[in-house]
């Protein structure tokens, strides 16, 4: 992303960074903990452990170990539970202290105007909903029964993302169709509850579109970009 934005300034082109994930956004911004990379039989270790145990046995041993980032996580946050137990058990330091030691981030003369698009959570649940049987309608059952003939690990993100299990569980005698679609739905709404619960908390914005994006939203937008532009 900094590549693309370098590139964009160069060419004297105004970089927009669109997303959704709002921790990449923040990485971006505040940059990234010297982390070493974490040696690929460490992480084989702890995904086993975690398999096996449970992610609370594993952030009640994170506890232990580096009660501060234990404090931050829930004990059903696996991700990122086992995530602090590679970084313990590859380099001895807890993650804590590695964030704590600086980061790697952008350079000093760049800046950001966040804007953030924040629907009612009724308008969003409704396009989750009609996007999920859009999905089907399209092929996403093709698509699923595909992944699961690749014989990928079952614990691999790809295989866990949004609507996959539920497909999956179709596909297996588990679940009707119409079931299947209605988890679906609703595991999907529960992460973009997540995600706009974080959005509030954790992203500063500098605009907050509190609707559906328009067109009509244009001049809005555009005039806050171009205050901000026009101040150092």
């Amino acid at each position: 992303a900094l590549a693309e934005i370098e590139a964009a300034t160069r060419e004297s082109r105004l970089p927009v960074v669109v997303g959704g994930t709002g921790l990449y956004l923040r990485a971006l911004i505040d940059g990234i903990a010297r982390i070493p990379p974490v040696p690929t039989g460490v992480r084989r270790a702890v995904r086993e452990r975690l398999a096996r145990d449970g992610a609370p046995a594993l952030h009640a041993e994170l506890a232990r170990r580096d009660p501060e980032t234990a404090a931050r996580l829930v004990p059903q946050d696996a991700q990122r539970i086992a995530r602090a137990l590679e970084v313990l058990d590859a380099t001895d330091r807890p993650l804590s202290d590695w964030i704590r030691g600086g980061v790697d981030g952008p350079r000093a003369s760049l800046r950001f105007h966040v804007i953030l698009l924040m629907p009612s959570r009724d308008a969003v649940y409704g396009a989750i909903d009609a996007r999920f049987r859009a999905m089907v309608a399209a092929g996403a059952l093709d698509e699923v029964r595909s992944l699961a003939a690749s014989g990928l690990d079952p614990a691999l993100p790809a295989m866990k993302a949004l609507g996959v299990p539920e497909l999956l569980r179709h596909l297996s005698g588990d679940l009707p169709l119409d079931e299947a679609i209605r988890c679906g739905q609703q595991a999907t709404r529960r992460y973009a509850k997540r995600q706009m619960t974080w959005f509030r908390h954790q992203l500063d914005a500098d605009q907050v579109i509190s609707t559906q994006y328009s067109e009509r939203l244009r001049p809005e937008i555009f005039s806050q970009i171009s205050s901000f532009l026009l101040t150092s």
